[in-house]
């Protein structure tokens, strides 16, 4: 059978701080500049999701997207959007990981694949910070978190 990758963007708004409890005040200043500044900063984030596959002899589609989107939902929006991460996210609490674009990837990746339908396949997560900067995240044992 023949496959697609179907790749879906969505938006969310977040705040975070990195800051690690166990280095001082200046170690942290160093090592994370404005991003250890005692109220956190926030970005308009945009995640892309892709997922792979087989394309539906009777539909058409590789993926039903109105179930992608209700994982999509929970799983991110519903978690993260308008939220300062170190407060609302326990993973992402003070002394636990540091919500970075990658620990915040290694998150999510798990939850949206553990959510897909059945024979869809999470391939890659992209995250923007903004216009200028994103990683990519192709999942693995290695999760931060």
């Amino acid at each position: 059978m023949p496959t697609a990758r179907l790749t879906r963007k969505l938006h969310f708004n977040a705040a975070h701080r990195y800051y690690r409890p166990d280095w001082s005040e200046s170690e942290n200043r160093r090592v994370f500049g404005a991003c250890a500044n005692p109220h956190g900063h926030g970005h308009n984030y945009l995640l892309e999701v892709t997922v792979v596959g087989e394309i539906d002899r009777q539909t058409g589609f590789s993926v039903d997207l109105s179930a992608l989107d209700e994982v999509l939902k929970r799983e991110v929006i519903d978690v993260f959007d308008h939220q300062h991460l170190n407060h609302a996210v326990p993973e992402f609490a003070e002394g636990a990981a540091i919500p970075t674009t990658e620990n915040i990837l290694a998150y999510c990746w798990p939850r949206i694949s553990g959510g897909l339908p059945p024979g869809v396949r999470l391939q890659r997560l992209r995250l923007h910070e903004d216009p200028t900067f994103h990683v990519d995240y192709f999942g693995g044992q290695d999760a931060a978190v």
